[in-house]
């Protein structure tokens, strides 16, 4: 059974920072697109950003020029910078992984979710 394990989140005034990571397990064949996406109390889960293995990013225009999302391929890690944060920006963010693995399937996997609260 393959495990997202995240870190970071927590609780920051507007306009401060944090960064979220997930690391996929080292026992798998290789993981294609990772990426972070968000949802708030009654509302739909949105994609907040995603990354490819050749490191090709897309970004939700809500979230573009303050937040970055990188992957360090070597660690099977994703990261998300996530700077000058609004109380809009409060949501439980989870991680997605589309894996392979050493049979040659390929499935998507999720994180357990981070809370991320923006109050002053």
């Amino acid at each position: 059974q393959v495990q997202l394990v995240e870190s970071g989140g927590g609780l920051v005034q507007p306009g401060g920072s944090l960064i979220l990571s997930c690391a996929a397990p080292g026992n798998i064949f290789s993981i294609k697109t990772m990426g972070w996406y968000r949802q708030a109390p009654g509302e739909e889960r949105k994609m907040v950003a995603t990354i490819t293995s050749d490191g090709d990013t897309t970004q939700a225009d809500s979230v573009k020029g303050r937040f970055t999302i990188s992957r360090d391929n070597a660690k099977n890690t994703v990261y998300l910078q996530m700077n000058s944060l609004k109380p809009e920006d409060t949501a439980v963010y989870l991680c997605n992984a589309r894996i392979i693995n050493f049979l040659k399937y390929e499935s998507d996997y999720w994180g357990q979710g981070a809370q991320v609260t923006v109050s002053p």
